[in-house]
């Protein structure tokens, strides 16, 4: 029974995006199914998928952050720099409505995502980089992303910003430190390890059940706007999200880094923790708002799979083993 609940965990992390855009189209057709994933419930299950992220982290993934401080510390310079700053020009270059405008730079405040670890993985990056950048941009969203909302958006709206650190803190670094601190204990035991094999499943379940949320709370308002509304929002999401990629790729070349460190510092960058802001939009601002979030979510998983994919396909053209 383990070892099939194992293999369907391995099925749902290797087609997250696809799962998650089957959620968005089911719960489109029948909204009222994902209705209840809103507010707390909502919090919850993102603290689950943090829970499950800290699961996976040793002692030595947070040593990196020691070993080498200065690739870190340029990472996430990067990270709360550039897609902050590309979210905004967008905002202002396609005159977004304030609610649209609230979930891209939402998006463009929060920390990497979880799967570009993954990605870095598969496409020859510098793994142990990707995971500092990840836990280094994860401890320091609770203060950086309400701060960088406040500078981007305080125009727009009003910011909540300690209920966002609180926010953020709750949902992030404490069951991101449980799940440290149970490895740390337990790793040694193989039913761990067995739980350990079933959280990419889970974490992409619980995911689903997010952007199911956003598109049962949405709905109406995006029946209202129609196609054109959401291939606009999709147009400024892919963007936003390229810009990324290109932008973290640059600030590697600029810093002299090598192949493996460049690939995995536009990885990084490109991919924002879009789940976080998707909960952060539900929780303090207009539902509409989690919308660009929301596609976020599954767009990040495609193009990142995508983006390996050419550099995979890069390493092959050229002869390069690894």
């Amino acid at each position: 029974m383990i070892q099939i609940l194992s293999r369907i965990s391995r099925i749902l992390a290797n087609y997250s995006s696809y799962v998650v855009i089957a959620t968005a189209l089911f719960t489109f057709l029948f909204p009222s199914s994902f209705a209840w994933v809103k507010g707390n419930t909502a919090t919850v299950i993102l603290g689950l998928i943090m829970l499950s992220m800290g699961l996976t982290l040793s002692t030595e993934d947070f040593r990196i952050l020691f070993r080498r401080p200065i690739d870190i510390f340029i990472g996430a310079c990067a990270q709360f720099l550039l897609m902050p700053t590309i979210a905004y020009v967008l905002v202002r270059l396609f005159h977004l409505p304030a609610e649209l405008a609230i979930g891209l730079l939402l998006v463009g405040c929060c920390p990497g995502g979880v799967s570009s670890n993954i990605m870095s993985f598969l496409c020859n990056g510098d793994v142990a980089f990707s995971v500092g950048m990840t836990c280094a941009s994860t401890l320091l969203a609770p203060v950086m992303t309400p701060l960088l909302m406040q500078v981007t958006a305080g125009q727009i709206v009003e910011i909540d910003t300690v209920g966002m650190f609180l926010n953020i803190l709750i949902v992030t670094i404490i069951p991101v430190g449980l799940g440290t601190a149970l490895n740390f204990f337990y790793s040694h035991r193989s039913s761990f390890k067995t739980a350990q094999s079933l959280m990419p499943g889970f974490s992409v379940i619980c995911l689903s059940l997010i952007v199911g949320g956003v598109i049962a709370g949405a709905h109406d308002r995006i029946l209202d706007g129609g196609m054109q509304q959401f291939l606009f929002i999709f147009a400024v999401v892919l963007c936003h999200n390229t810009l990324g990629y290109l932008t973290g790729y640059l600030a590697g070349r600029l810093f002299h880094f090598n192949t493996a460190r460049k690939r995995t510092i536009s990885i990084e960058v490109g991919m924002q923790n879009a789940g976080l802001a998707t909960v952060l939009a539900g929780r303090f601002f207009d539902p509409l708002a989690a919308l660009p979030c929301a596609i976020s979510c599954a767009w990040h998983s495609i193009s990142g799979t995508i983006l390996a994919g050419l550099f995979r396909a890069w390493d092959r053209h050229h002869g390069i083993r690894y």
